[in-house]
């Protein structure tokens, strides 16, 4: 299953604006090294579930993982070929608000080459441009 939580003070929410970076969760807190995303944008559950897949496959299940976001933003859709009206639509998927130079994952106990690797096919899932280090 996807990460989502478990409840919230309200159904549905407004996306909001992001601002261009972030200045509190840059820094590595858990691992030797880390992949941060260099801009702004949304993450849904489902890409940051298959990002850490495919780390986690690279690595062969060594080492330690840390997931530094949450999804905990409920983004909503009303159906295709629907008319204008009739109020907000149910909640399609849960996201991520990431601002830029926000760490996503962080990596220990595992050589930096093989950290490189993963972090290289995990970041491929994500949407936005990232960037491994140290």
């Amino acid at each position: 299953m996807f990460l989502q939580p478990k409840r919230s003070k309200f159904k549905k929410t407004q996306k909001g604006k992001l601002k261009n970076l972030e200045l509190k969760k840059n820094k590595l807190r858990f691992g030797q090294i880390g992949l941060k995303t260099v801009e702004s944008g949304l993450i849904s559950a489902k890409q940051l579930e298959a990002a850490r897949q495919a780390i986690v496959r690279k690595i062969k299940r060594k080492g330690k993982l840390w997931i530094r976001v949450f999804p905990d933003l409920p983004i909503s859709a009303k159906p295709i070929e629907t008319r204008m009206g009739k109020g907000k639509g149910p909640v399609k998927y849960w996201s991520a608000r990431v601002k830029g130079g926000t760490v996503i994952f962080e990596l220990s106990g595992i050589s930096v080459k093989n950290a490189c690797m993963a972090f290289k096919t995990g970041g491929a899932k994500i949407p936005l441009k990232t960037k491994i280090f140290t």
